[in-house]
C-alpha cells in the first residue's frame, strides 16, 4: 500500500516511523514550509521533515494546500491512502485524491476535545482519562466517522507534555492498526454522537495567566496542562513568572485570610501561595529571560518574600 504521510510535529514521528518499519511505501511526506527560528533567526525544518530526509523520503511542503500543482503532486504519487497526524486542515480535493480515502489521527476519544488542543484542555479540565481516535476525513473539522480509538489514563501530576509523548505511542499502534483494517477491507466505520461532542480550542498567551481567585485544584490542573507549552504565567512586580509544574495543598500548616495570589511561604524549597480556596505550592518555575528551575533554586537567587503578591 503507497502512503502518502502528512504531518509537522513530533507527535506524529512515532506513527512515520512505525509505518516505516513495517515496510509501507511512503512515496512522500507532506509538511510546512520551513521557518526562521530562535535569536539567530536560522532556518529550521519541522521534525517531520527532519525525519523524512533522514530516511531519504521525498518531502512536499506547498504553501497552499488547495493549489493546483500540489494536487497535481499528489495525484502522480498514485497514493492508496492519505494519514494525517497533526497537520493542516486539509480541503476536500486533497484529501480526496487517495483511492481508499484518508484518515486522520486525533488525541483525545472523540467526539470530545475536537480542536488543536485536546491534550491540554483535557489535563485543564481534570480529565483522568483521554485516549487517541483514528478517523477519516470530513469536510467539518474532526466530525467524519471514526476507526479505532485506544483509551490512556491521565495521573494526578501529570503534564500536557508527559501526556503527549504517551499519546504519540499509543497514537503510532492505532495508525498502524488503522492501516492494516483498511487494506483488508475490514475498517470499521462509527458516526461520533454530537450530544458528546466537545471544544478543544487553540490556546493563546492571554488564556494561559493564572487567575488566582480559582479554587488550588484547578489552578494546578491549569498549570499542568500548558506545560510545557504554552505555559502557564502570572507576574510579580510587573514580571512575567512561568508556572511549570505546582502541587495542590488542602490543609496548609498556616491558615490565612490573605487575597488570592498572596505569597504564604517562601523558606527552602517552598513557595506557597493563596489561592481562591485553598493553596498552591510551586515546584518549577521560570523568570522570564533566565532558565526554567527549581523553586528552591530559584527562591535562591530571586527576590521574592512572603507577603508579596503574584497577579
Amino acid at each position: 500500500m503507497r502512503i502518502l504521510f502528512m504531518g509537522t510535529p513530533e507527535f506524529a514521528l512515532p506513527s512515520l516511523s512505525l509505518l516505516l518499519e513495517h515496510s509501507y511505501t511512503i512515496p512522500a511526506v507532506v509538511t510546512v514550509a520551513d521557518k526562521p527560528q530562535g535569536r539567530g533567526r536560522k532556518t529550521a525544518f519541522s521534525p517531520v521533515k527532519q525525519m523524512a530526509l533522514d530516511r531519504d523520503l521525498r518531502v512536499l511542503q506547498p504553501g497552499s494546500l488547495k493549489d493546483a500543482g500540489f494536487r497535481g503532486q499528489i495525484t502522480a504519487l498514485k497514493p492508496d491512502l492519505i494519514v494525517v497526524v497533526a497537520f493542516r486542515i486539509l480541503p476536500p480535493e486533497v484529501y480526496s485524491l487517495a483511492s481508499f480515502g484518508a484518515f486522520n489521527l486525533h488525541a483525545s476519544l472523540l467526539p470530545k476535545y475536537r480542536g488543536a488542543a485536546p491534550i491540554n484542555w483535557a489535563i485543564i479540565n481534570g480529565e483522568t482519562e483521554t485516549g487517541v481516535t483514528t478517523f477519516f476525513l470530513r469536510e467539518t473539522v474532526d466530525t467524519g466517522s471514526t476507526l479505532l480509538q485506544a483509551r490512556v489514563s491521565i495521573g494526578p501530576d501529570e503534564t500536557a507534555g508527559e501526556l503527549h509523548d504517551k499519546l504519540a505511542a499509543v497514537g503510532a499502534e492505532i495508525v498502524l492498526q488503522t492501516v492494516r483494517l483498511i487494506e483488508a477491507g475490514r475498517a470499521p466505520r462509527h458516526e461520533q454522537d454530537e450530544k458528546n461532542a466537545s471544544k478543544a480550542p487553540k490556546i493563546f498567551k492571554n488564556d494561559c495567566r493564572i487567575d488566582w481567585s480559582m479554587p488550588a485544584p484547578q489552578i494546578h490542573n491549569v498549570v499542568r496542562g500548558l506545560s510545557p507549552a504554552p505555559t502557564a504565567w502570572t507576574t510579580h512586580n510587573g514580571r512575567v513568572l512561568k508556572l511549570y509544574r505546582t502541587r495542590s495543598i488542602q490543609n496548609w500548616k498556616a491558615k490565612s485570610a490573605n487575597p488570592p495570589g498572596f505569597i504564604l511561604s517562601v523558606e527552602r524549597d517552598e513557595l506557597v501561595v493563596r489561592a481562591g480556596e485553598g493553596e498552591v505550592s510551586i515546584v518549577e518555575l521560570q523568570q522570564e529571560g533566565k532558565k526554567r528551575m527549581s523553586a528552591a533554586d530559584f527562591l535562591r537567587g530571586y527576590d521574592l518574600h512572603a507577603g508579596d503578591l503574584l497577579q
